[in-house]
């Protein structure tokens, strides 16, 4: 069976996210990008289906700038088969990048496509639900595990109140949560051969996707500071600011 992985670029998470001057965005000026974690995870899971012999070719796909081609090879390096890039400039919103992955799965016709359960810029959550609605498939979102085995994907996923176990008929979508598995460091061997996959790239209008944005942003803001604590002489003080100040007491 084939697996497609979806991946994202996105702004490196151990970076300090700055705001432009004039509100428009997020400067992204000589920032480190990689790999969205939540995409890492289901590349490896990918990848791990391919080594227990369940998956027979795992193809990494995204969608954005020239510059995603470096996030595609490092999920070839992670083990990933080849990858395909579909390159556009546009200001991707999630309903069209979910009508580039369903163009993209109609032509590799995979098993399985698996991706994050959101990208930690926008945090919208929205991809993996659309690309199911808009493929006609099943679909379990927050993967803990994932077991395949008689066209069928067992998954149990993670709620508000503990686990469920969900019983898909494939083809499936299948969006990975952060205790599904431990995602593996590229070895430089590995890195070196991710080099000369084949990567293929695509136009939106190849795949007659129209890209152009629903939303538009008015502003980008900073969260506001946190005031600095203050320490109180005993109990009684602590109450009456709790009540009175932060009002969070009846």
């Amino acid at each position: 069976m084939r697996v497609l992985v979806a991946v994202k670029r996105v702004v490196d998470y151990n970076v300090k996210v700055r705001v432009k001057a004039d509100g428009t965005g997020v400067d992204l000026a000589n920032v480190k990008m990689s790999m969205n974690p939540f995409d890492e995870i289901a590349c490896e899971e990918a990848v791990r289906l391919k080594e227990a012999g369940i998956a027979t070719e795992v193809v990494a796909v995204c969608c954005g700038a020239a510059a995603c081609q470096e996030t595609l090879r490092s999920a070839m390096a992670m083990g990933a088969d080849r990858g395909v890039l579909v390159e556009s400039d546009a200001d991707l919103q999630p309903l069209a990048v979910a009508k580039l992955l369903q163009a993209v799965a109609n032509k590799e016709a995979p098993q399985l496509v698996l991706l994050g359960k959101q990208a930690i810029d926008d945090d919208s959550n929205q991809v993996g639900q659309m690309l199911a609605s808009l493929m006609g498939w099943p679909q379990a979102t927050f993967a803990s595990k994932v077991v395949l085995g008689g066209g069928v994907a067992t998954v149990t996923r993670e709620i508000d109140g503990g686990l469920e176990t969900l019983e898909l008929k494939l083809p499936a979508v299948v969006t990975s949560d952060l205790r599904l598995n431990e995602p593996r460091y590229a070895t430089l061997p590995n890195i070196m051969k991710a080099k000369k996959k084949p990567l293929g790239i695509l136009k939106p209008s190849d795949l007659g996707v129209d890209v152009s944005p629903r939303l538009a942003t008015l502003t980008v803001a900073e969260p506001p500071r946190r005031a600095a604590g203050v320490r109180v002489p005993d109990v009684k003080q602590l109450v009456d600011k709790l009540r009175n100040e932060a009002k969070v007491l009846p």
